[in-house]
C-alpha cells in the first residue's frame, strides 16, 4: 500500500478530554479543531472536486463523521507526501488522512490508529498493454515503473527491478499521466487508490490482477496523542452501526467510478467449468433437484451475468481435474481450489476469493483424543482425498501408512462417520458444508493446521483471468459477494 508515514500532525491541546460524553458513550472534545495534513491528490481517500474547488473523499466523510461522534472540528491543510509523516511526528499536525500504510519502521516516529482498511499493492498499465501480462513478464523485461517517492508502493518496486528502472514523483496523480503519456510503462498502487484512478481514466489504465503485498491502512498522530483512543472509538462506533460500511460502500465500493470502469462484454460465449460437485458447500448436487448448487454456482452465475457468457458445469473427478485444465481440456475450474506455487506452474489463477484454513473432523463424542497433538502422538488413522493440500498437510502430521485416501471428500466423510477411519483433514468451510449435513454425527477440531487462500483456475495464457478478476471485484465492492458467502460459507444449518 501507499504510505505509512504519512500525514496529520499535532498541535495538540493540552486540555483533558470532557468528562462529558458527546453522545452518551463517546469522548467529548469540546468542540476544538483538529489539524489534519491531507495530500489532496489521492483519490478516492482525498482530492479536489473540480467543480467546487473543496476536498472531497473517504478521509473528508469519514473524519466529518468522526468529529461530528466526538465534538470536535476537522481542519484540513493541505500537504506534500514527502515528508508528511515526519511533519506529523514532530507535532505539525493533529494527525494525517491519506491512505497511510502501517509499517513498524514508521511506528517508531508515530502512533496509528485501528487499522481501517486492507489493501493490496498492484502493477497499473495501459489499456492494451501487451507486451507483459503480468508482474513477472515485467519484471523479466526492461520496462520502467514509476510511483510516489517516500511510499511502501517505491519500496515494493524496489523489490521488484533495480533502481535505473523506477522513476520517482511527488504524487501519484504525475505517475499515472507519465503512464498515460507512455513516459512510463507501469505503476505500483495500492489496489483501492489505482480503483480510484482507473475509474477516472478507464478508457486510458487498468490494474493487472496479480496480488505485490497486502497491508493496512491507519490514521497517524503525533507519539502519545489523546486522540487516539477517542477515534478509535468513533471509529468502532460507525462500523458497529453500519455507518463506516455506507462510507466504504460510496467511496471504495463500486460507486459511480467503478461504474464508468465498464466490465468486458464476452458476448454470451460458453463457459466450460469443471466441477467435482462433491464438495460441499462449494459444489454438489441437490437431493432434490438433481442440480448442482452451492457457492460455485452462484458466484459463477453471478459473474457470467455480468459479463454477457454462460457457465456449462461439466462432472469431472477431482483426480487429474488440475492437469485437465492446464490441458485446455475446460476454459476453467471452480472447486475450492488452493493456491500454490506448484500448481501456479501448470495454471493461471483467479485472484484469491476466500482465505481457508485446514482443521482435522472427527466424531461426535471422539474421548481418545482432544487435539492433532493427542492424535499424532496416538496410532489413529487419517482420510483424505487424494492430490489435495490437505493430503499434503495430513502426510505432513503422520506417516503414509496411517493415511488412507480417497476419490471423494464425501468418502472420507462417510468412512469416518462409519468408524472406518479416526479423522479427515479438510478445509474449514467445505468441513462446516458436511458438519452442517451431519451435526449430530461428526465435527471439527479448533487447531489450525495450514492457512491458504483458494481461486478458481484456467489454462495459462487464459482471456477469461482479467475478465472474471474484474467481476469478482465489482462483486465484492457492491456486497454480492458477501451476500453469497452468509448464504453457502457461514455459520450453522440456516446459513447453509
Amino acid at each position: 500500500m501507499k504510505r505509512c508515514l504519512l500525514i496529520v500532525a499535532v498541535l495538540l491541546l493540552a486540555l483533558p478530554f470532557s468528562s462529558v460524553l458527546a453522545d452518551g458513550h463517546l469522548p467529548d472534545l469540546g468542540g476544538r479543531t483538529v489539524t489534519v495534513a491531507v495530500e489532496n491528490a489521492y483519490p478516492p481517500f482525498n482530492v479536489i472536486d473540480e467543480e467546487t474547488g473543496e476536498g472531497v473523499g473517504w478521509d473528508y466523510d469519514t473524519l466529518g463523521e468522526i468529529c461530528e461522534r466526538l465534538n470536535c472540528v476537522p481542519e484540513y491543510i493541505e500537504t506534500s507526501w514527502e515528508g508528511l509523516i515526519v511533519a506529523v511526528s514532530n507535532g505539525e499536525y493533529d494527525m494525517a488522512a491519506d491512505g497511510i500504510t502501517i509499517t513498524e519502521e514508521r511506528a517508531q516516529i508515530v502512533d496509528y490508529s485501528e487499522g481501517y482498511i486492507d489493501v493490496i499493492q498492484r502493477m497499473m498499465v495501459r489499456v492494451g498493454e501487451d507486451r507483459f501480462s503480468n508482474a513477472e513478464d515485467f519484471v523479466a523485461g526492461d520496462f520502467v515503473i514509476g510511483v510516489q517517492v517516500a511510499t511502501t508502493n517505491y519500496i515494493a518496486a524496489a523489490e521488484l527491478v533495480d533502481e535505473d528502472r523506477i522513476v520517482g514523483y511527488g504524487e501519484f496523480g504525475l505517475a499515472v499521466q507519465a503512464l498515460i503519456t507512455g513516459d512510463i510503462d507501469a505503476v505500483v498502487i495500492d489496489d483501492v487508490a489505482g480503483q480510484g484512478y482507473t475509474g477516472l481514466n478507464a478508457d486510458k489504465i487498468k490494474l493487472l490482477p496479480d496480488d505485490l503485498i497486502k497491508q493496512q491502512l491507519g490514521f497517524i498522530y503525533p507519539q502519545g496523542s489523546e486522540l487516539v483512543e477517542a477515534f478509535d472509538m468513533a471509529l468502532a462506533d460507525m462500523r458497529a452501526d453500519g455507518t463506516l460500511a455506507a462510507i466504504n460502500a460510496k467511496w471504495l465500493g463500486d460507486g459511480e467510478a467503478e461504474e464508468e470502469m465498464m466490465l468486458p462484454d464476452l458476448g454470451g460465449r460458453t463457459v466450460t467449468v469443471a466441477v467435482e460437485n462433491a464438495y460441499p458447500p462449494f459444489n454438489v448436487i441437490d437431493d432434490e433437484t438433481g442440480e448442482g448448487v452451492g457457492w460455485d454456482y452462484d458466484t459463477l452465475g453471478e459473474i457470467c451475468a455480468r459479463l454477457n457468457c454462460m457457465p456449462e458445469y461439466i462432472e469431472t473427478s477431482w483426480e487429474g481435474l488440475i492437469v485437465a485444465v492446464s490441458n485446455g481440456e475446460y476454459d476453467m475450474a471452480a472447486d475450492g481450489i488452493t493456491i500454490t506455487e506448484e500448481r501456479a506452474q501448470i495454471v493461471d489463477y483467479s485472484e484469491g476469493y476466500i482465505d481457508v484454513i485446514q482443521r482435522m473432523m472427527v466424531r461426535v463424542g471422539e474421548d481418545r483424543f482432544a487435539d492433532v497433538e493427542d492424535f499424532v502422538a496416538g496410532d489413529f488413522v487419517i482420510g483424505v482425498q487424494v492430490a489435495t493440500t490437505n493430503y499434503i498437510a495430513a502426510s505432513e502430521l503422520v506417516d503414509e501408512e496411517r493415511i488412507v485416501g480417497y476419490g471423494e471428500f464425501g468418502l472420507a466423510v462417510q468412512a469416518l462417520i462409519t468408524g472406518d477411519i479416526d479423522a479427515v483433514v479438510i478445509d474449514d468451510v467445505a468441513g462446516q458444508g458436511y458438519t452442517g449435513l451431519n451435526a449430530d454425527k461428526i465435527k471439527l477440531l479448533p487447531d489450525d493446521l495450514i492457512k491458504q487462500q483458494l481461486g478458481f483456475i484456467y489454462p495459462q495464457g487464459s482471456e477469461l483471468v482479467e475478465p472474471f478478476n474484474m467481476a469478482l471485484e465489482s462483486m465484492r465492492a457492491d456486497g454480492t459477494l458477501d451476500a453469497i458467502n452468509a448464504k453457502w460459507l457461514g455459520d450453522g444449518e440456516d446459513e447453509m
